[in-house]
């Protein structure tokens, strides 16, 4: 039992460290030899009948930073800034997403490019992003109840609309056109 998570451990690491697709197998089976660097690519994945097959890896084009934001995407470093924005949006009636993010956060940093595309579809919205890590934000998180990351928060005139917790793009999507679409 524990060779397994010691297996499941450095296949996951290697994964991450390669950004291709973790290793997926049954606990019964052997992990198969894990794929060289060269193959970033390609994906095993061993079948119930202990047969590898290879799937296409998960490969994006955009960056997987979460660190940095894309240009239309404001970057809130403080309570007192954050408090001051959202005092903004609701007095003056506007649409905003407030996104929750982490630069450690896997999720995160598959989403954060999507969500910049959205702030460029959707100019008239404004989108704050908020790393949870920073000292200076750990107060409002426990306010607003931010317990994973990512969250995003959509103000439609000033009031809090909709929320959004985890990964989900078509959801994601489906929030923003319905909120934000002009007509």
């Amino acid at each position: 039992m524990a060779r397994n998570w010691v297996v499941r451990s450095l296949a996951l690491g290697h994964a991450i460290k390669n950004r291709v697709r973790p290793l997926f197998f049954n606990a019964h089976h052997r992990l198969p030899s894990l794929p060289s660097k060269s193959s970033l690519f390609a994906t095993a994945t061993v079948t119930a009948s202990s047969q590898l097959s290879l799937l296409p890896s998960f490969h994006h084009s955009h960056s997987f930073s979460s660190a940095a934001a894309p240009s239309d995407v404001v970057l809130v470093n403080s309570e007192e800034e954050f408090n001051n924005i959202l005092t903004k949006v609701q007095d003056n009636s506007l649409h905003a997403i407030f996104y929750f993010t982490a630069v450690w956060c896997g999720p995160c940093r598959f989403i954060s490019p999507i969500v910049g595309e959205l702030s460029k579809k959707y100019p008239h919205v404004t989108t704050y992003k908020i790393d949870i890590d920073q000292e200076a934000i750990q107060g409002t998180l426990g306010k607003l109840q931010i317990t994973s990351v990512p969250t995003l928060h959509f103000f439609q005139n000033g009031k809090k609309a909709d929320e959004l917790m985890g990964a989900d793009v078509a959801r994601l999507n489906y929030i923003t056109e319905k909120l934000f679409k002009k007509d």
